[in-house]
């Protein structure tokens, strides 16, 4: 059974802590939302699922209750060893790793990619679910959906502003995240939840989005695309004729008076395709 919010409160008591907001530490206790998140996860035995930030492990013991074999990262000493209080030492269906997923912006945890690769550079398929610290749901997200094909899906719990901006498909909140995202997957909404879901309440609204890995991805060389986005989304306000220059070939249906933000993702390819080869004189 899930945690309740005494519960969770009596868990951090016994260890002398408190929430932590400078490591986004807000803990789900509403079993509504905590079911939502499983559902669409549909995790089955034998799945290998990656949790960061699990906190006290009330996702955590679902997950494994599901039958999922879980590698956890979470930072915080405090709730590390409140973990292993709760499941023990790492086994076959359980391993906790004591430390920050990002090894850097662009890089991540090495003892995390340790674990999902039984050998060097062949790492598990997994899913990434989880109550995602805001501060770093979108570099870990980008560096997951571009550099680790193996997640084949994430399902995880997000600030609403960085969910509106992976799903969106136009407009102020599209960009960079956007398209990086729905490149590799697609992207939706799953439910939306309001501060009195956690304790503490943050101060902001947060959402949870299924990620889906493409079979085939709109792109073989994201990090090219992410460059491109950068070039095309730094000057957002402006025209692409102005971006791009007057003189440069557009594909038939893009016309150079639109801005980048009004693009689907399939054209800001297409875009990214005509500046290759007008580089290479085609």
């Amino acid at each position: 059974m899930a945690q309740t919010l005494s519960q969770i409160k009596a868990l951090l008591a016994a260890h002398g802590l408190r929430p932590r907001r400078s490591w986004g530490q807000n803990f789900l206790h509403d079993h509504n939302k905590l079911a939502a998140i499983l559902d669409a996860a549909a995790v089955q035995t034998g799945d290998r699922v990656l949790e960061v930030g699990p906190g006290t492990g009330t996702l955590t013991a679902a997950l494994l209750e599901a039958g999922a074999r879980v590698t956890a990262v979470e930072i915080d000493p405090g709730l590390y060893d409140i973990l292993r209080d709760q499941f023990g030492e790492d086994n076959d269906r359980w391993c906790l790793i004591h430390g920050d997923v990002l090894d850097g912006k662009h890089c991540l945890n090495p003892q995390m990619v340790s674990a999902l690769s039984p050998e060097p550079g062949t790492p598990y398929p997994f899913k990434l679910i989880a109550n995602l610290p805001y501060q770093i749901a979108s570099p870990l997200l980008i560096n997951l959906c571009a550099d680790w094909p193996t997640m084949k899906l994430a399902v995880v719990m997000i600030q609403r502003e960085v969910a509106d901006r992976i799903t969106a498909t136009g407009g102020k909140e599209y960009g960079p995240l956007s398209v990086m995202v729905q490149a590799m997957c697609t992207a939706e909404r799953i439910a939306a939840l309001p501060p009195s879901c956690f304790w503490p309440k943050p101060k902001v609204d947060s959402a949870v989005i299924r990620l889906v890995r493409r079979p085939r991805p709109l792109t073989d060389d994201p990090q090219r695309l992410a460059r491109f986005c950068q070039t095309l989304f730094s000057k957002r306000r402006k025209q692409l004729g102005t971006i791009l220059g007057r003189h440069f070939a557009f594909p038939a249906d893009i016309d150079p008076t639109l801005r980048p933000e009004q693009l689907s993702v399939l054209q800001i390819m297409a875009l990214m395709d005509a500046t290759r080869e007008t580089s290479e004189g085609r």
